[in-house]
């Protein structure tokens, strides 16, 4: 019975729940319409909690713990969140490391622009689309605000988006602008050169709000916590209708049409945005002297070192060794002595060696490893060199040798005068008796 019971908790033990969601609906329709992209989150093992977004009984955190750790937002004309819900529970949410997914549209309310701008996005007015007559789906209905997206307008970095190539995204919401000055902010999906956004039964007095490849579609932020955050001007590039519908244009007179790529580009996002991807951990740090094991109490300027830190990477919900060729260590003490890359040694581990500076002190083991698309990287190792012992230093130095010579020779010569003094004497005295 007991060998039973170990294999039933052994069962559950390996069902592995990848966290808690909540998703905030406009209705109930966009269940229904949207199920392809809720299952396949379902299917990796999240536990979701569909709620309306004005319901009365909405709540992130209770007694100071958080119920959820991720956010999914889909419902771009609500006019205010219900329950203790709002922008800036919302914000808090994201400092504290929760992850969020916002979908728009054209009817974005105020509540989501506001939550945009305090992400670094800002959202284009009321009831403004992103057109574009040169890349305008065949199944348009003349405003052309149905687009064809191609892959190369993905931000590179496939950590992000997956692995695309030659393939088309469906697109039809309004445009974004990203905060250049913000370090953080990532253009996920950009617009063509010949796109801008604005409302289409208008006629064009004004400037656009955005215009070409500066017109943002899917805009991401990594906060420096690592938090995330995904905001789409389109709710129907996560739809059903988008996931199974095919890419048209008009070429020479035919009719060409290819499978849409967004669901693979949509999966790829959420598996970023909830940090099933890019994950990076520190598992272990070592340093010592050059042929020992053990890290010293303290080192002594020019020891050879040899310093070794082993790197995972969070994937399919295991930790596994990461492989780049781009992390540096550095040597600091206020500033770097020494920047050396670190050559990797096999099952995620990388090494550096080199020689301790001629100047003692308070120093740091350093490694900020910070790249687009991973978690921010950080290691400090704090150890003190002192200067060589009296013992230490070298008894005859190379450049010292002509001081060397210069004081033997003194001696050699005083030597010789001595003799030759005392031999005079001598010479004086039997001079003197004779």
């Amino acid at each position: 019975m007991q060998p039973f019971i170990y294999l039933i908790l052994a069962l559950f033990a390996s069902v592995k729940v990848q966290g808690n969601t909540l998703v905030l609906l406009e209705n109930q329709v966009i269940k229904e319409t949207h199920s392809i992209f809720f299952k396949s989150l379902q299917d990796r093992g999240y536990s979701l909690t569909f709620k309306i977004a004005d319901d009365s009984s909405l709540v992130l955190s209770k007694y100071g713990e958080y119920l959820y750790e991720n956010l999914i937002i889909f419902a771009p004309s609500v006019i205010e969140f219900g329950g203790s819900l709002n922008v800036d529970t919302i914000t808090e949410f994201i400092d504290e490391g929760g992850n969020v997914l916002v979908a728009g549209s054209e009817a974005t309310g105020d509540v989501l622009r506001e939550l945009a701008s305090e992400v670094g996005f800002e959202v284009d007015e009321e009831g403004s689309f992103v057109i574009d007559h040169f890349n305008a789906d065949i199944s348009d209905e003349g405003q052309h605000t149905k687009l064809r997206i191609s892959s190369d307008n993905l931000i590179r970095s496939p950590v992000i988006v997956g692995r695309l190539q030659d393939e088309f995204l469906l697109y039809q919401g309004t445009g974004l602008l990203a905060d250049s000055e913000n370090p953080l902010v990532l253009p996920i999906l950009t617009a063509a050169s010949t796109a801008y956004s604005y409302v289409p039964d208008q006629p064009i007095k004004e400037y656009p709000h955005a215009i070409g490849k500066d017109t943002v579609l899917i805009a991401g932020l990594q906060a420096r916590n690592n938090a995330r955050v995904v905001f789409s001007g389109s709710l129907a590039f996560f739809s059903d209708e988008y996931f199974t519908g095919e890419v048209g244009k008009l070429l020479q007179g035919k009719i060409m049409k290819t499978h849409s790529s967004n669901q693979k580009v949509a999966t790829s996002i959420s598996q970023w945005v909830f940090r099933e991807h890019g994950r990076l951990r520190v598992s272990s740090v070592q340093h010592h002297k050059a042929g020992e094991t053990a890290p010293p109490h303290d080192y002594t300027i020019l020891d050879d070192v040899v310093y070794k830190i082993k790197i995972e990477i969070y994937n399919n919900r295991v930790w596994e060794p990461f492989n780049a060729t781009d992390i540096q260590l550095e040597f600091v003490r206020i500033d770097p002595f020494v920047r050396i890359g670190l050559q990797a040694a096999g099952n995620g581990v990388y090494e550096a060696k080199f020689k301790i500076p001629d100047v003692y002190g308070v120093y740091q083991f350093k490694v900020d490893y910070d790249r687009v698309g991973y978690t921010r990287l950080y290691s400090s190792t704090q150890v003190s060199v002192r200067p060589l012992e009296h013992t230490q230093y070298e008894r005859f130095i190379d450049c010292a040798y002509p001081y060397y010579t210069g004081a033997f020779s003194m001696m050699f010569g005083v030597f010789v005068f001595s003799i030759v003094f005392l031999h005079l004497k001598e010479d004086d005295k039997k001079s003197k008796k004779e």
